[in-house]
C-alpha cells in the first residue's frame, strides 16, 4: 500500500501550506484530497511535489507492504 504521511509532515515542516500549494503554485484541492485518503495521484505529482517542497520522494511517500 502506498502512504501519503510523509507528505504531510514535510508539508507541515516547509514555509508551504495547503493555501500556498493551491493558491501559488497551482496543485488542486482533489489532489491533496487524494493525497489524505491515500488514493492514486501521478507521478508528475509527486514530481512536482518535490520541487516545490524540494525534497526527496520519501518524503513524500512511502511503501507499506
Amino acid at each position: 500500500m502506498i502512504d501519503y504521511s510523509p507528505f504531510w509532515k514535510t508539508l507541515e515542516k516547509s514555509k508551504e501550506s495547503w493555501n500556498t500549494l493551491t493558491t501559488e503554485h497551482g496543485v488542486s484541492n482533489y489532489v491533496l484530497l487524494r493525497l489524505k485518503k491515500n488514493e492514486d495521484v501521478s507521478m508528475r505529482t509527486i514530481n512536482r511535489l518535490c520541487q516545490i517542497l524540494d525534497c526527496q520522494i520519501q518524503d513524500i511517500v512511502e511503501y507499506v507492504p
